[in-house]
């Protein structure tokens, strides 16, 4: 939001000092300063711009887990989360004495969850129609669609217990089990190519009627195929795992994330170049991982430290926005950390944000006055203000707010960003020296 600059006719922000007072562990004092007044200038009413973006779609085939389930959000509207994937199996050898005994999917969860665990979820393993290419030839995204046929392999409703160790164990139709059992040993399939020309993968996709939480699942699931072998007193089981591809290029695996019918702010975000102001928003900004909806960061006053009379430098800079109010509870959580990234003009990501000291930026959850609802993320931004007050050229770069694992996830956030509030605000500390009569 943007908000009149008013930081040179407020006196009260001001708070002189002699160099004793300046604490040698916020920069390094040269002669310039040990030979000058210096003069410690803290403002907090310092212009931000708050906006909304959304990329056109987000890179889902790096994920680091699957993402299965369907919930009903306030502000997102339905959030749906499949997964797609080819397998590749152990071995390609059956003993021709061996006889087919069953087949199923182990689904590992990985301790990864989001909204509410008490309620049921349904998972339906579905045959792929078509091969797992990208359009692009180079990757999938959260909006890729792959065929697949509606018949179910198998079907599960349980309820989740993301932090156990326990694996979810799907039986599957014993036709598609006997297919693979019986190419295999009679020899019909016995290389990768001779494999995927004629088993494409499988989805895993939630139930309509899902509204519970979304479970991460680990990427070591594994399809699995007993058979056995008769011996002289008994039968000798053995078995061939399938796990999931993740080292061809492309990556033949992908989650499908979806948030269908949000709130009427995040309609009108058709374009990744929309940027979505928070003054059209009643102060808000939103961040939804997975669909890539992002808050865009600006600080076009940023330069208007040079309207202070007298050489100076910016000692520290420190972002504090707080979330909004009822946006979050025990099932929608906040995560303790946000990563901050750099985009361009055009909301094409460029980089990651460094601190000062090398190590990556982060907007860090600070929850000590929790019990009074009052907490906040903080972000600091010395080095990046910096850099935009000594450059000549005005930045076309702005920087943008998503968890790390933004593609692995599916967390939401709403933030306020009424810097009026009190409760997000700028904060700069600028050293004044050598200041003119």
């Amino acid at each position: 939001m943007k908000i009149t600059l008013a930081i040179l006719v407020c006196l009260s922000l001001l708070v002189s000092c002699s160099t004793d007072a300046v604490n040698d562990s916020d920069f390094e004092a040269g002669d310039i300063f040990t030979d000058s007044d210096i003069r410690v200038v803290q403002l907090d009413t310092m212009t931000v711009d708050f906006s909304t973006m959304k990329f056109d779609s987000v890179d889902t085939s790096q994920s680091v887990r699957m993402l299965l389930g369907k919930y009903k959000d306030p502000v997102y509207g339905t959030v749906k989360g499949a997964s797609f994937m080819e397998f590749i199996p152990s071995s390609y050898f059956i003993d021709t004495d061996a006889e087919f005994d069953s087949i199923t999917f182990i689904l590992r969860p990985d301790n990864y969850y989001y909204n509410d665990t008490l309620q049921s979820n349904t998972l339906h393993i579905k045959e792929l129609s078509e091969a797992l290419k990208p359009e692009d030839g180079v990757n999938f995204y959260n909006t890729s669609t792959i065929d697949f046929y509606e018949e179910d392999l198998g079907e599960l409703t349980y309820i989740p217990r993301p932090l156990s160790t326990d694996s979810l164990e799907v039986k599957l139709l014993d036709t598609f089990g006997f297919s693979l059992f019986d190419n295999f040993q009679q020899k019909k399939i016995t290389t990768y190519d001779e494999y995927r020309n004629s088993y494409y993968g499988i989805t895993i996709q939630p139930d309509d009627t899902d509204d519970g939480p979304i479970i991460g699942f680990s990427l070591l699931s594994t399809i699995r195929l007993y058979y056995s072998i008769a011996g002289e007193e008994e039968r000798t089981q053995s078995y061939t795992d399938f796990t999931i591809n993740t080292t061809s290029s492309p990556v033949p695996f992908f989650n499908q994330v979806s948030a269908e019918e949000p709130n009427e702010y995040l309609k009108s975000l058709t374009d990744q170049e929309t940027n979505l102001h928070s003054t059209e928003t009643d102060n808000l900004s939103f961040i939804q991982s997975s669909i890539g909806i992002a808050t865009r960061l600006e600080f076009p006053n940023i330069k208007s430290v040079f309207d202070i009379q007298g050489e100076g430098t910016l000692l520290d800079a420190s972002l504090k926005i707080s979330p909004s109010v009822n946006s979050y509870d025990d099932l929608l959580t906040l995560s303790d950390t946000l990563s901050v990234f750099v985009v361009d003009q055009n909301n094409e990501l460029t980089s990651q944000l460094l601190s000062t000291d090398g190590s990556v930026a982060q907007a860090i959850l600070n929850r000590s006055n929790q019990e009074f609802n009052d907490i906040y993320y903080e972000l600091p931004l010395s080095g990046y203000l910096e850099g935009l007050i000594s450059t000549d050229q005005e930045s076309s770069d702005a920087l943008i707010l998503l968890p790390s694992d933004y593609n692995s996830t599916v967390d939401r956030f709403v933030l306020n960003t009424d810097i009026n509030s009190q409760s997000t605000t700028l904060e700069l500390t600028y050293a004044i020296y050598d200041e003119d009569e």
